[in-house]
């Protein structure tokens, strides 16, 4: 006779069921489903820190990797950052939780001064700690440093000081990114000047061991773009204020205004062409010559540069214009149709004899790169000087000392006849 086990037989649809016995859940579970208590484990993390002399780095590093064994840094790693960075745990609203507890041992907050030696050995601990346990740098770009430098205006001068020049090492060194700092171009952090002081003091720390080019990358690569939100709202639109504040002898950073003008330039160039070509082009819904010539000195005036600067701009422009899938023998003949057209909008930038100059030299490499053109070089020469744009001088200095090297040779020597008859024009001026 067979025994038949302990339970109930399943009946259709329904499963079987055992009774009496008691699944276990695992660790996991039961750690994730555990009441979330910061103050425990900080308390905790307390004794890991305690007793180690205030500059044994070595000790904070070897203790701070030990804890990990014991408490969760993983789901604590925000407490854990905040109390090793402002030495305390942070309530909603940027205070300390009241609870009566004692600033942490180790804390970036604690160090002897706002000084790159002094501030660079915490940091440095926060690096091994982060390679040690790589599942922490997450946590800490995308949500502590970011909750902690919102709150930076609640801090004494020297305290954000110090966070300045930790927040600069950390996305120098990797531990963070420089997508942080787009947090303080919060209006109410950016007002009184607070938010600009403190990105001075992260570029001029960054780039005591770094180039600017370095420092650049890590902010293009951050997201941070738009500078001028660092700034009060009020001198947002004062004319090139983010050079000359860079500039400007307190702040002493010309490597950094340099950079931004060049950027600022850069991306008005693109700008400039991308929407001159569209306001050239030979639709029927092309702007007037006024409208065009006013687009073009505003995007001068927004470039920061005088014509000389600013005229390849607008010569690449014109070029978008020409259609350019023509067939070979007709493409002069449309380059020309186009240059005729808009002798207008080119001559109000080319009134001196600089930016005369530097429009034959555009005209030069436009046409050394695009063999296509380069036999048109003298006739388009021949076009804007009878449509007013360059005089005779101009194209004569440009063939004396002016021209650049590129193809230098081969455009002088296509010239010949017509800087022959220029020559031989001013020759019967004087005569007269």
């Amino acid at each position: 006779m067979s025994s038949t086990p302990t339970g109930t037989a399943p009946t259709g649809n329904t499963k079987p069921a055992l009774t009496g016995a008691k699944i276990k859940q695992r660790k996991g579970v039961v750690k994730s489903q555990a009441k979330f208590e910061p103050e425990v484990f900080r308390d905790a993390l307390y004794k890991h820190l305690e007793g180690i002399s205030p500059e044994d780095w070595d000790a904070f590093a070897t203790a701070l990797d030990k804890a990990g064994n014991t408490l969760e840094y993983r789901k604590y790693a925000d407490p854990l950052f905040e109390i090793l960075i402002v030495g305390g745990i942070l309530a909603p609203g940027g205070a300390f939780v009241d609870d009566g507890a004692p600033p942490s041992p180790f804390s970036i907050a604690g160090a002897k001064s706002d000084k790159l030696e002094d501030v660079k050995p915490f940091v440095d601990v926060l690096e091994k700690l982060i390679r040690r346990y790589k599942f922490l740098q997450r946590p800490l770009e995308e949500s502590t440093l970011n909750g902690i430098l919102q709150y930076v205006n609640r801090y004494e001068v020297e305290q954000r000081n110090k966070l300045a020049v930790a927040t600069a090492l950390m996305i120098q060194q990797g531990l963070a990114s420089a997508s942080v700092l787009s947090t303080l171009q919060k209006d109410h952090l950016a007002k009184d000047d607070l938010a600009i002081s403190f990105i001075d003091l992260v570029f001029r720390t960054y780039l005591v061991d770094q180039t600017m080019d370095h420092l650049a990358s890590s902010l293009r690569k951050g997201g941070v773009r738009n500078w001028l939100l660092f700034f009060p709202q009020t001198k947002r639109d004062q004319p090139n204020i983010v050079a000359s504040h860079f500039r400007s002898a307190e702040v002493g950073l010309p490597q950094v205004a340099e950079y931004w003008q060049k950027r600022q330039q850069k991306d008005i160039r693109d700008q400039t062409v991308a929407r001159l070509g569209e306001m050239v082009s030979s639709d029927e819904d092309a702007a007037s010559i006024p409208e065009v010539v006013e687009f073009l000195q505003a995007q001068m005036k927004s470039a920061g540069v005088g014509p000389e600067d600013f005229v390849p701009f607008i010569w690449e422009g014109l070029m978008k214009a020409v259609d350019w899938s023509v067939r070979q023998d007709q493409l002069e003949g449309a380059v020309l149709k186009e240059l005729k057209k808009d002798c207008p909008i080119l001559e109000p930038f080319c009134s001196s004899a600089r930016a005369q100059i530097s429009l034959i030299n555009s005209i030069q490499l436009f046409c050394y790169a695009d063999t296509r053109v380069i036999k048109s070089f003298p006739k388009i020469l021949q076009t804007l000087y009878n449509g007013d744009v360059i005089s005779d001088d101009a194209i004569l200095y440009w063939a004396q000392k002016g021209a650049k090297a590129q193809g230098k040779a081969h455009f002088l020597k296509a010239c010949e006849p017509l800087i022959r008859f220029l020559q031989e024009d001013d020759d019967d001026e004087d005569e007269e």
